[in-house]
């Protein structure tokens, strides 16, 4: 058998001719030989007729190859016939595998276009990148299930749409000491789930940017917090639990982070475990104390214990509601609490009421059926 190294991609036809003419074989006879038609063997050679998984295991046994010789021969033929005008699909191919492309134009993040360097350009702008081979970077501390993780693609895009809306906002300079008073005013409102209304504007008061973009499915965000340039501090929710017991412990573990300036200046993004994950002495001291800023706002943990040492393992949904009447808060927000206590998070569903509804019409927005411009 003739070894080639050919400048160019052969029809298999040419090979075959060269296996013929190395045993003095015609067309005929290796019909004859292979019990087919000598108008198969005809068109085979002249590049007429491409070969069959059957033709090749033929083949292999007629000159002792394999059948996988005669297969890959007919495809890298194919493939040579077939030619790209550009690189386009290249290019899509790394759009598609950089960025949640489908869902940022079906969110309306990203304007459509047909001209793949116009949609490119959209996307460079978006995450602020000077072109395509550039890396987006926002520095945040989100408060997501998994701890280890890197921040994903669908992440980075929420973050992104999260910083485009807030730096749209309009707020005075940003008060730490106004916040700790919007913190004690906040104790007010966790009776009633209504309330939550008055949250976006009361952090605006303060200079804290707060918005609510609808999670992407498989993102696993609750909430981020960062910084813009100005100093000015944003808080990112995704309502991913619509209860009131999350809404009330990822907001004051979001706050936490800006009285403390977590992320200020910091680049590499610190992501922190889900809440009742057992696992906060693995965490940074930082998610840590926002993470015990969160379950203390919504019930003081000294009461909890000793609600809890008074009543377990009789947990009726009585003393329940009797011990948050006590302490003055939501009943959803003891049952929060107390699920993750106890590993319980069947416990008294019920009172862990919804609260989006009452929150997003004096927020600024993205998703659940209205999308932000």
């Amino acid at each position: 058998m003739n070894a080639r190294v050919p400048a160019e991609v052969f029809p298999p036809g040419e090979f075959l001719r060269d296996e013929l003419d190395a045993r003095e074989w015609s067309q005929q006879e290796l019909a004859d030989i292979l019990g087919r038609p000598p108008r198969l063997i005809s068109e085979l050679i002249a590049g007429k007729r491409a070969i069959t998984p059957e033709t090749a295991r033929g083949l292999s046994e007629a000159f002792g190859t394999s059948a996988e010789y005669w297969l890959n021969l007919e495809s890298q033929y194919q493939l040579s016939k077939v030619k790209l005008d550009n690189n386009d699909v290249a290019r899509k191919s790394r759009l598609y595998s950089k960025f949640p492309v489908r869902e940022m134009l079906r969110r309306g993040w990203i304007r459509a276009s047909e001209n793949l360097d116009v949609l490119e350009q959209r996307f460079c702008e978006f995450f602020a990148i000077p072109d395509m081979g550039a890396q987006p970077a926002l520095n945040h501390h989100a408060k997501k299930t998994h701890a280890t993780l890197d921040v994903t693609p669908l992440q980075l895009a929420w973050l992104f749409r999260v910083r485009a809306m807030a730096k749209q906002q309009i707020v005075p300079k940003y008060s730490h000491t106004k916040l700790l008073g919007v913190v004690e005013q906040l104790k007010s409102l966790v009776l009633a789930p209504e309330e939550v209304r008055h949250v976006p504007r009361m952090l605006a008061e303060a200079g804290v940017r707060l918005v609510f973009v609808e999670p992407m499915v498989s993102s696993k965000l609750d909430g981020a917090c960062f910084w813009l340039a100005d100093d000015q501090p944003v808080i990112g929710m995704t309502l991913r639990f619509d209860r009131i017991d999350n809404f009330w412990f990822v907001l004051r573990h979001e706050i936490e982070h800006v009285l403390r300036e977590d992320g200020k200046g910091d680049d590499i993004p610190i992501i922190d475990a889900d809440v009742g994950s057992g696992n906060d002495v693995e965490l940074p001291e930082c998610e840590v104390r926002a993470n015990e800023a969160g379950a203390r706002f919504c019930v003081p943990p000294d009461q909890l214990e000793n609600f809890i040492a008074r009543v377990q393992p009789y947990f009726s949904e009585q003393k329940v509601l009797l011990f948050a009447q006590r302490i003055n808060v939501h009943p959803g927000l003891v049952v929060g609490q107390l699920q993750r206590k106890l590993d319980r998070h069947d416990f008294l569903r019920k009172h862990q009421v919804k609260v989006r509804s009452f929150v997003l019409p004096s927020a600024d927005a993205d998703g659940w059926g209205s999308f932000s411009e």
